[in-house]
């Protein structure tokens, strides 16, 4: 259709997309025309709120929380920017190659302990300890006597949005980072002998690094902490624009509230929070609970679009 209106549109938002007129070329044949009536009217499909379980004992491999059919993109992903998976590796068993096609990904050891080596420094991994990896191809994960289970997540839908690549382990923005359990459990120590403000939301550990320090951040986009909920207590009720996809990683009758929906923890498992639905974590055991959350933070820091609010006093 041409630039002539219809007789029938009485208003522009009825207007269909537009095709140039007498394009001279194959580039000026290649634009399209909208208009403020009708270019924002875009819908797309809402990010699920979902439990995944980790993969059953006995199955090893790359088990991705995907929801891509959901979502309605062509790509694995978690939710728009972030993807989520399961990694189990059998005793003494290498997985080869790993390649990850994000700016950077986290990982979480679940059980068990190895090492990993290929485009960074190796080093060993063992229970509780958090690493984080730049982009790169061949990474290697070799699991102990005990085997292996990890968690992860990484930006690759974002990359795969724009079909991008990383960039080489010589250029990235972060390097390869080590956490052990054993100096998680002593930031967090310090963190509970110190007082809090009304306006802090809990008691969490926020992890990042020597070149991501000044934003606060684990990876450009990526943010992580490990948040605490003490017996018979709950955070408060609050949004924010980010995503979240967290693992539950102890908590005996604990539970979030997702846009009303009620999801019930179960070990290890990760669930998802949709961008800027209310939610609020409980524990209603009489254990301390803990719990890690990414979430696509960064970018929205950067863009100024966090939104962060408490919906409750």
């Amino acid at each position: 259709m041409n630039a002539t209106v219809a007789a029938d549109v009485v208003d522009m938002a009825d207007l269909p997309m537009q095709h140039p007129h007498a394009p001279a070329s194959a580039a000026q044949a290649r634009a399209r025309f909208f208009n403020s009536g009708n270019a924002f009217n875009v819908k797309l499909p809402e990010v699920p709120a979902r439990l995944f379980a980790p993969p059953q004992e006995g199955r090893f491999g790359v088990f991705d929380c995907d929801q891509s059919q959901a979502l309605g993109c062509g790509f694995a992903a978690t939710t728009p920017l972030m993807l989520a998976r399961y990694v189990r590796i059998a005793a003494r068993d290498t997985l080869l190659p790993l390649d990850v096609c994000a700016a950077g990904s986290v990982w979480y050891v679940i059980s068990g302990g190895g090492r990993v080596t290929g485009a960074v420094e190796g080093f060993a991994f063992g229970a509780g300890d958090v690493f984080l990896l730049p982009g790169a191809t061949g990474y290697r994960l070799q699991a102990g006597a005990e085997g292996a289970l990890l968690w992860s997540v990484g930006n690759e839908p974002q990359l795969a949005f724009e079909r991008a690549q990383p960039a080489p382990v010589t250029d990235a923005t972060i390097d390869a980072v080590h956490y052990p359990a054993a100096e998680i459990e002593r930031q967090l120590a310090l963190i509970f002998s110190s007082g809090t403000r009304e306006e802090t939301s809990g008691r969490a550990l926020i992890f990042s690094s020597d070149r991501q320090a000044a934003a606060r951040n684990l990876t450009p986009t990526l943010t992580l902490s490990f948040n605490t909920l003490q017996p018979h207590t709950h955070q408060r009720t609050h949004r924010h624009n980010s995503a979240a996809i967290t693992l539950v990683v102890q908590g005996e009758n604990c539970h979030s509230m997702v846009g009303g929906e009620r999801c019930p923890w179960a070990p290890w498992a990760t669930l998802v929070t949709p961008p800027g639905a209310p939610h609020s974590h409980h524990n209603e055991g009489a254990q301390g609970a803990r719990f890690l959350i990414v979430q696509d933070g960064g970018l929205h820091y950067h863009a100024r679009t966090m939104g962060f609010e408490f919906l409750e006093a």
